[in-house]
């Protein structure tokens, strides 16, 4: 099936939206084999063509039946299973770009030499003004609805791909001035039957709201997790001693550096700008500390904690969210595995456990970190019911 015309997207909504249409994949880490394991699952007929610069990345989606083609460079001839020679891009009804960001607008400069005019063009970069300049520029502007799907995970690749991480996380799109209404309500049909909840912004709003929220952080997170390294003494105390609430606010620094360097790059003039205000309230926080200004302190800590737990805690966000809880256990030989298995005999699946050493911010000494919100609230009331004493984390 091909997209003539937008009459037949609008036609495509309800449950059979996906059906044996032909899907493209430029880039299969952990976003794009999110996303594509996210489409399979919902409709196993339609096909999925990809090109990725890591093999790996190809061959383990093509044992996993989520590939159905793996193309070998970003051209538009590919080998069919007969061994012939075919078009296999320009055939595409849909066309996801998912690798870097510097990349995607590098590869579209590549497939707007035979990409069909038919083929809605997407992508999945956390930036979003740059690509919509290269598209007004090759004159696709009929064709692109920018995308990001607002979750994630600092680790990467296809082997960490997972469907649920799209479930109930905010998927940003950007539509071009150009493209019509039914390809709009085509894509967001489509995200919504992924699982995501779809959100429209122009992407100059985007590129403002993921500098505040996710651009900003990972750098803040980077320069202290640095700050710690550089300033621990020779025995490393500070490395030893991090847990907590070091361990989480820095989680994210664990995060690829090739994506992040291509993130700064292309995001830079709003990030700058922002950091330029947060180093402004350093300096402020700094002096009231110096100065010992009590009530100043007191106050940024009750203005920042009052936002922060206002927070909606319904859908995933960029820096992804985490489902635990911490339990105090008596110390003594075999209470973890008698917890864990109490989980397991109640088809619970735990994500991580471990034992907090620095209890300085946290309460209780097992820290169970799970998979989904509903496994963390099963987990609670029924470890609260047989008497362990449960502290639940936002």
């Amino acid at each position: 099936m091909t997209l003539d015309n937008c009459s037949q997207l609008s036609r495509l909504k309800g449950y059979n939206i996906m059906e044996h249409m032909t899907f493209g994949f430029i880039g299969l880490g952990l976003i794009g084999g999110s996303i594509a394991k996210s489409l399979k699952l919902h409709d196993s007929s339609l096909y999925i063509y990809a090109y990725d610069a890591n093999p790996d990345n190809l061959q383990l989606a093509l044992k996993e039946h989520i590939v159905d083609t793996s193309l070998s460079a970003l051209t538009d001839t590919c080998t069919n299973e007969n061994g012939s020679s075919v078009y296999c891009l320009s055939q595409c009804d849909v066309i996801f770009l998912c690798a870097p960001v510097s990349k995607n607008n590098e590869n579209l400069g590549i497939l707007k030499d035979f990409i069909s005019p038919n083929t809605l063009l997407t992508d999945v970069g956390s930036v979003k003004s740059g690509i919509h300049k290269l598209i007004e520029q090759y004159g696709m502007t009929q064709q692109f609805i920018g995308g990001h799907p607002m979750t994630g995970s600092e680790k990467s690749g296809f082997a960490n791909a997972q469907s649920i991480i799209l479930e109930n996380a905010y998927y940003i799109l950007t539509p071009t001035q150009d493209v019509s209404c039914d390809k709009i309500e085509f894509l967001k049909n489509l995200v919504s039957a992924i699982g995501a909840l779809p959100i429209i912004l122009e992407p100059e709003k985007h590129d403002y709201i993921t500098a505040a929220i996710s651009h900003v952080p990972h750098l803040i997170a980077a320069a202290l997790v640095n700050l710690v390294k550089d300033s621990d003494d020779t025995e490393a105390m500070m490395k030893t001693l991090a847990a907590g609430g070091f361990k989480d606010i820095t989680r994210i620094a664990s995060s690829s550096p090739e994506m992040w360097e291509s993130i700064c790059m292309d995001n830079s003039k709003n990030i700058t700008a922002l950091m330029d205000d947060y180093i402004e309230a350093l300096s402020t926080i700094r002096t009231q500390v110096c100065e010992q200004e009590k009530g100043s302190v007191h106050a940024l800590f009750t203005k920042s904690r009052d936002y922060r737990d206002s927070f909606a805690d319904t859908a995933r966000g960029p820096i992804q969210k985490t489902y635990l809880f911490y339990v105090d256990i008596p110390d003594v030989t075999g209470s973890i595995a008698t917890l864990a298995t109490i989980l397991a005999s109640h088809s619970i699946s735990i994500k991580n456990i471990g034992i907090v050493h620095n209890r300085e911010f946290e309460e209780g000494v097992l820290r169970i970190e799970f998979y989904e919100s509903s496994a963390k609230q099963q987990a609670m009331e029924l470890l609260t019911t047989m008497k362990y004493e449960v502290f639940d984390r936002r």
